[in-house]
Formats: C-alpha cells, structure tokens, sequence
C-alpha cells in the first residue's frame, strides 16, 4: 500500500504520498504535483453513478494516480488526518475525504431525514470500507473518543467522522423544549454503542492566530529614576 503523510511547511498542511507501483484515488483538484512514473487517469462515470451524484450532491470525479513516485496533494490552513481501515466502514463528514488506497471503496451514506437535515451533518454523507488508509480533511487536531457501549453527546459540528457501527440521531439538549432552549444547546449530535469517533474542535488558523496575536503584543517595561 502507498505510503501518506502529512507535512508542514511555513504554517501549510499538505500530504506527500509514496508509491511503489501502486495505485491511489484523491479528491478532484487535490493535485499539487508529482514526480517520477505516475499516471494520472481519470474516468467517465457510468449512467446510474451520474444521476446518483445529482441526487447526493456527492463528487463522483476521483482521479486515480498509479506508478511509483511521490504526489503532492494542495496545501491548506486546516489540517488532515489519516486513519486505517481494517474492515470497519467509517462515515466521514460531507467534503472530508480528501485521498485513500486505491483498494478502498467511497459511496454514500444517507442520514435519516431529521438528523440530517436538523443535525449539520447533511443528509448524504462519504462512507469509506476495505482495507487501507484515508487521507480526510480536518480543520484542526483530531482527538478520537473509543465508546465501549457507551454514548457520546457533542454540541455542534465538531465531529468529523464515525464508525459505522454506532448509532447516530439528533436530539434535544433536554427532555423538554423549554429546558432545551434555556440551556443554550437546543439540538445536539447523539452517538451511542460500540465504536470511534473522531472530533476536531479547535481549528489550526485559530492557533496560528492566537500565536500570531501574542507575539505581536509589546513587552511592558518599566524604569525608575
């Protein structure tokens, strides 16, 4: 499988990938550039995956980069995160899948109406299965939160991906509307069982902003006569 990892260079993100006669697939326009025996082919979709793109919303135009080389994927702001697929299928937030393997396969998850309309996740959202890694876009550090038959409440759009083997749903704060209202956290994201789920809520612009913000401040100095 290829190698991917993501690099910092002057306040940038970007990811390297590595190839040794293999093949990988990235988002449309994630190409930044590559060296060496890559080809980069990108195909027609076929009839039925055409319309179903009209439907989700999803972008069915993923080019595949086979060879042996390196490929760089565009620089951001924000951040990527890599994770391994061993089997387990992950529901990753709408725009997050940002390259993977060529082994694993990207469809559509559809969220029930209310929690995805209501909830901020949308209602179709990428599903990633198979066997190898996922390059997915987060906007700051990721801390994953293991859940044993457990449930996990976030407020806000602050996870990025889950398991597919929780249960996901949209709720009220509290068990009455009024309470709900009053707490300041009226609709929050509900995930319940066994599984991950990956959270990012400090943005990594928001860092380099803060830094930027403190050095800039001048130091107090004092004299005395």
């Amino acid at each position: 499988m290829a190698t991917f990892e993501v690099i910092t260079k002057e306040g940038l993100r970007l990811v390297k990938v590595i190839l040794q006669h293999e093949t990988v697939k990235t988002e449309s326009g994630a190409l930044y550039y590559m060296r060496g025996n890559i080809n980069m082919e990108s195909k027609a979709p076929s009839a039925g995956s055409f319309f179903k793109s009209l439907a989700t919303g999803e972008n069915i135009f993923r080019p595949t980069y086979t060879g042996t080389g390196e490929l760089y994927l565009e620089p951001s702001l924000s951040g990527f995160h890599i994770i391994e697929l061993n089997g387990i299928e992950w529901i990753l937030d709408k725009g997050a899948y940002w390259a993977s393997d060529g082994s694993v396969e990207v469809s559509v998850e559809r969220n029930k109406l209310f929690s995805g309309l209501i909830g901020g996740e949308g209602l179709f959202q990428t599903k990633v299965k198979g066997r190898g890694k996922v390059v997915m876009v987060a906007q700051g550090p990721v801390e994953e939160i293991h859940l044993q038959n457990d449930r996990l409440v976030v407020d806000g759009n602050f996870a990025i991906a889950r398991t597919n083997t929780l249960k996901y749903r949209v709720e009220k704060a509290t068990k009455s509307i009024l309470g709900s209202m009053t707490s300041g956290e009226f609709l929050v994201n509900t995930f319940e069982g066994t599984g991950t789920v990956l959270l990012a809520p400090v943005p990594y612009w928001g860092e380099m902003l803060l830094r930027q913000i403190i050095s800039a401040r001048p130091t107090n100095t004092s004299s005395s006569e």
